[in-house]
């Protein structure tokens, strides 16, 4: 792809469900990227759409009474009006059940069985139907799917596979000579530790007599084509391949796939593999970001954690909740979403910090001068502090964009706007309005002020656009500048001296904090007895520690330290590292596929240069010690309570 272009797709989400805050996180995370670079004056293609096929559509819609198409054609609604809603500029909307996206699906699937590249085979494996996926029985965890920690189901049968395998040594190659490939590093890190096994051929259908819902293979109609293979195949489909040559000739490689952490595998060794036996060149960067946690929950609908979107958007604004999402979440590692926590950056950032500057220099520029953006001197020695701050952002902000470092981007531009907060505090033009002798003055503070303003509406355009529009004509910017070019904003002095200043309305009216409601009267009761040097805690103390159950999957000493194991748990589908005083106990090898207790919520500590990411429970008598586990066979990250 020509460097001058910018391809951004997120993933296709299924449709077997309403949108969550994950689908809405990526989406707005594409969508900013569009925006900005769009701003640089940069043809941009961003691809979002829906997976439509595969066993769990199928499911929910026999849940539902209804066909798989018409579950297809009544749950795409709900993110389709979503994207409406979050205010999101896709140039291209793609379901896996058009014609278009089907006519390719097949071509490939019959390009790759003629020359060999598809064969078929008898299969024994473990299916996941949630993941929809087989696993050997080596890869599975305590008997269930390694990935989600549901059942697995036994399954003979013949299907069709791809010669993935083959391929192996040279996707191998290709990550390691291109280390933008797969973002962040950790992530490339963990796919190359994946291809250190041995990589199996891919199974690429489904029987027609267990799955029905699914692309027909051209070369056998008794089979429909594995979902994964299917979707995958909509980056290329959606921009005119084997249809429009010239169309995907000016769009691909893609800049970024944006995906979750979730689906890394399928796409940084299926997809790359798919694409080489099509001889079809690999997309730039394949970018996987975290999770949305509440605390160290990963939202689910079994927790009752998750959060809506829509609600959120309706209750606190669209913008303010884009603005979250991109400030808070460092791209590549987990986040937590609590209402407390958007209620609190909303207050500070959005309604103290930028809301508070805005109305003050609009409203003072407007008193001041007859609603007009008022002719200034020069800036001097008093403005240069500013000058460097905002001008910086503009800088930053490329550079972290180009860094895929968003929320580090978004501070600098927070902290420019603090700058003109300081600026206009020392400045005192509520002083200087009261000296007729001293108005250019005024004028020059006020300009500065609003200049600042200006850059930073810029700045922030593709995370809060319809805020930053009216931002921008609040300062008298003509309609035709409302969504800025880069370019301008790198340049001081951009407002025009008699310019009619627009109306504005308080951008973030702050958010008044939930008091939380007083506790009822409770009738008297005995006063608790402790044993001696025991301090009792109540029950909501209690619950703040959150024990689940680990499975112990390597465990090693730590060189000069006599007393610590250095172990790897995994905790339902996460791994941590723990370092534990129990060398003296328990050698490495009899820990290795032990479960254990474990403190999950435990913060972060760090010992003999180790960081330990929670701590096992034992019991102590004497000089013996034992680790707690379970009175029998338990999935690791089971809560215990």
């Amino acid at each position: 792809m020509k460097p001058e272009h910018f391809y951004v797709t997120t993933p296709i989400y299924y449709v077997n469900d309403k949108p969550h805050i994950g689908h809405a996180y990526t989406t707005i995370l594409a969508d900013v990227l569009a925006r900005y670079h769009r701003l640089l004056g940069e043809p941009t293609h961003f691809l979002t759409g829906t997976d439509e096929h595969g066993q769990k559509v199928q499911q929910a819609a026999q849940a539902h009474g209804i066909t798989p198409q018409e579950q297809c054609d009544q749950t795409v609604v709900r993110f389709q009006e979503l994207w409406t809603k979050l205010d999101i500029t896709h140039d291209d909307f793609i379901r896996t059940t058009e014609p278009r996206h089907k006519r390719v699906v097949q071509a490939i699937l019959q390009d790759l069985w003629d020359r060999g590249e598809i064969y078929a085979d008898e299969y024994v494996g473990w299916y996941c139907v949630p993941c929809e996926r087989f696993f050997m029985e080596k890869d599975l965890v305590d008997g269930k799917c390694p990935d989600c920690n549901r059942a697995v189901e036994k399954l003979l049968e013949k299907n069709y596979f791809f010669r993935m395998g083959k391929y192996q040594e040279w996707l191998v190659r290709h990550i390691e000579e291109h280390p933008e490939f797969i973002q962040p590093e950790h992530r490339r890190q963990e796919t190359l530790g994946f291809l250190r096994q041995p990589l199996g051929d891919l199974c690429i259908s489904r029987p027609k007599s267990r799955l029905s819902w699914g692309i027909d293979l051209p070369f056998d109609q008794d089979y429909v084509t594995y979902v994964w293979f299917d979707a995958l195949v909509n980056y290329i489909s959606a921009v005119g391949y084997g249809a429009d040559e010239a169309r995907f000739a000016a769009w691909w490689p893609a800049s970024y796939h944006l995906i979750g952490k979730d689906i890394l595998t399928t796409h940084t060794v299926y997809w790359p593999t798919m694409l080489k036996a099509m001889g079809v060149e690999l997309p730039r960067t394949i970018f996987a970001h975290g999770w949305w946690l509440v605390g160290r929950d990963k939202m689910s609908k079994s927790l009752g954690n998750v959060v809506n979107p829509m609600e959120m958007a309706d209750t606190y604004g669209v913008d303010a909740f884009r603005y979250f999402l991109m400030a808070e979440m460092t791209l590549g590692q987990d986040a937590s979403f609590t209402e407390e926590a958007f209620v609190t950056r909303y207050n500070a950032d959005l309604a103290n910090d930028l809301g508070n500057l805005t109305s003050r220099v609009v409203k003072m520029m407007a008193r001041s001068f007859a609603d007009k953006v008022p002719a200034a001197p020069a800036a001097g020695a008093d403005e240069e502090e500013l000058i460097a701050a905002t001008l910086g952002a503009v800088n930053h902000m490329r550079d972290y964009l180009n860094a895929m470092q968003l929320d580090r981007g978004v501070a600098e531009v927070l902290g420019a706007v603090r700058a003109a907060n300081r600026y206009f505090d020392r400045m005192q033009p509520w002083v200087l309005a009261k000296d007729p002798a001293r108005q250019a003055e005024l004028a020059r503070v006020l300009c500065s002020a609003g200049e600042c303003l200006r850059i930073v509406a810029g700045l922030l355009y593709p995370v809060m656009p319809e805020k930053m529009r009216a931002l921008r004509a609040a300062l008298g910017l003509p309609e035709n500048q409302l969504e800025p070019h880069l370019e301008t904003l790198a340049v001081w002095n951009g407002l025009v001296a008699g310019a009619e200043l627009g109306p504005l309305e308080t951008l973030f009216p702050r958010i008044d904090a939930k008091k939380p409601e007083p506790p009822a009267a409770k009738p008297a009761k005995a006063k608790e007895q402790a044993p001696a040097g025991v301090q009792l805690i109540d029950f909501a103390t209690f619950t703040k520690v959150k024990l689940a159950t680990a499975l112990i999957r390597e465990a090693e000493r730590v060189e000069g330290a006599d007393k610590l194991l250095k172990l790897q748990v995994q905790v339902g589908a996460e791994m941590r590292q723990v370092v534990a005083g129990i060398a003296k106990y328990y050698s490495p090898e009899e820990l290795v596929g032990k479960t254990v207790v474990l403190v999950a919520n435990l913060k972060p500590a760090r010992l003999f240069g180790l960081e330990s990411n929670g701590m096992l429970l034992a019991a102590r008598a004497g000089k013996a010690l034992r680790l707690l586990t379970p009175d029998g066979e338990m999935a690791s990250g089971a809560e215990i309570g």
